[in-house]
């Protein structure tokens, strides 16, 4: 406010602070946390221009704690590439690995449909972990099961061990559903 030309006294009075405590701050000497985040920012510059300004917080940080022997933290060093506005590049997206989970063999060669009753059933099953133990939900497609295909649910805790709410067996012989 006093530097858009307003006088002194009215800015000290708008933000209700003494005329010399004003004047005290402003001659005051720089304080040791503020000369250490100058001299902070200034290594930061280096080793990101350094870097070819590839390096972010997280290399930074490092080259100062491992290669010049600096003690500062992480947040030390963010607070200022932040306000210098200092930034690095993105990294690549880092490939998932593929897991080498064994799976089954494709006996029909996808090649789901049968002329005949019980010639191919298709199943899958899924775990599900809740806090009364495991849920296992399985669900089959057949000929002798309904259009939908069936759902057969197994429960592994001691409350409902082995407790089917559908069970496979009780649809009896084909009615011509396909």
């Amino acid at each position: 406010m006093a530097t858009e030309g307003l006088p002194i006294q009215v800015c000290c009075r708008i933000m209700d602070v003494s005329e010399s405590g004003f004047y005290a701050w402003r001659n005051r000497p720089p304080s040791a946390r503020t000369l250490r985040h100058a001299w902070l920012t200034d290594e930061i510059r280096q080793v990101h221009a350094a870097s070819n300004s590839v390096y972010g917080g997280r290399r930074v940080h490092a080259e100062l704690t491992l290669g010049r022997g600096i003690a500062v933290g992480h947040g030390a060093v963010a607070m200022p590439m932040h306000r210098a506005g200092i930034k690095g590049l993105p990294g690549n997206k880092r490939r998932r690995p593929v897991h080498q989970t064994p799976t089954a063999a494709d006996l029909v060669e996808r090649q789901f449909t049968r002329g005949a009753p019980n010639e191919l059933w298709v199943t899958d099953i899924t775990e599900h972990p809740t806090r009364e133990g495991k849920v296992y939900c399985c669900v089959a497609r057949g000929r002798l099961l309904p259009p939908g295909g069936g759902v057969v649910h197994r429960c592994r805790s001691d409350r409902h061990a082995g407790t089917a709410f559908v069970d496979l067996d009780s649809f009896g012989p084909a009615r011509g559903r396909s």
